[in-house]
């Protein structure tokens, strides 16, 4: 059987009524493909999702969850796809942005506060601001999903693209929201920070928000280890080690320069084998400390 789509992460299979998505072991940096695989990474992720839906069930939202297939495969609800951007007449489709709750200065928030591209002030910040600062209130913002490199977008045009009134977008802020908080109250229990993370979402036939793909794992969060943390040590857990990598190397500087100055962006490089391995190591681990099941 031919994929439907294949993803940075996923393929998808179309199934008629319903689709299937089978996770590889495939990892993808600054919308870059890392030509190299993470041993399990595929069935961490698929594992760790499949945790999250169940839970959100229990919490009365939707999902396009349908059931289990395989360790690193699901069967889930199709919605059509609008690439262009959606309708406010439509129902049933794919919103075709992502969804991020920042409650720490980290990552890309940090680059852009720091390059003044964004003002500290405004998220309530002092001058002297630093990777892991909490956040007074947790920042919300949206990204483009299907252009060649994603981009934060404000809430007109994130209603244009995604064929959303401002009010469905305040809706699913403040799901995501409430979201967020029980993620906190579930790995906290195991001893983790949750920093920051992306959700992609769908509008059902009654255009109520559902949650699609997967969130919650080591791919599309930020998690930290929480007794660390408390003696003023970050300890990464997630994707963002493999990120952190390529800062070292300067691979990040120099493919941020390209596509800033329009020019033809530097292929990445492998991960040296030890990181591989590690990384291997981090997602079986973190599927443990996630869910509170073993691997």
């Amino acid at each position: 059987m031919e994929p439907l789509r294949v993803g940075k992460v996923k393929d998808v299979y179309d199934l008629g009524d319903r689709l299937l998505f089978q996770f590889s072991d495939r990892i993808s940096v600054f919308d870059k493909i890392i030509p190299v695989k993470i041993k399990d990474k595929g069935e961490s992720l698929c594992r760790t999702s499949q945790y999250w839906f169940e839970i959100l069930r229990e919490m009365g939202y939707k999902t396009d969850f349908i059931q289990l297939k395989s360790g690193n495969s699901m069967e889930v609800q199709k919605f059509r796809i609008s690439e262009a951007g959606g309708s406010k007449f439509w129902i049933n489709f794919l919103i075709p942005l992502e969804f991020i709750m920042r409650h720490y200065v980290a990552g890309s928030l940090f680059d852009r506060l720091k390059s003044g591209e964004m003002d500290y002030k405004e998220l309530g910040l002092r001058s002297d601001f630093k990777v892991g600062d909490q956040l007074d209130v947790p920042f919300f913002e949206m990204t483009t999903k299907f252009e060649a490199t994603d981009r934060p977008v404000d809430f007109k045009e994130a209603s244009s693209i995604g064929g959303l009134y401002e009010e469905e977008i305040y809706r699913i802020k403040d799901m995501i929201e409430r979201i967020d908080t029980r993620i906190q109250r579930e790995v906290g229990a195991r001893g983790l920070i949750h920093a920051d993370g992306k959700k992609e979402l769908a509008l059902s036939l009654h255009r109520e928000p559902v949650i699609v793909d997967t969130f919650g794992t080591a791919d599309e969060d930020r998690f930290w280890e929480a007794d660390e943390f408390e003696k003023g040590t970050i300890v990464e857990l997630s994707k963002e080690r493999v990120r952190q990598y390529y800062r070292t190397t300067g691979y990040h500087k120099k493919l941020y320069d390209a596509r800033k100055n329009g020019l033809s962006e530097p292929e990445i490089p492998p991960l040296p084998d030890e990181i591989v391995d590690q990384t291997s190591a981090l997602y079986r681990n973190m599927y443990e400390r996630i869910t509170g099941k073993k691997w």
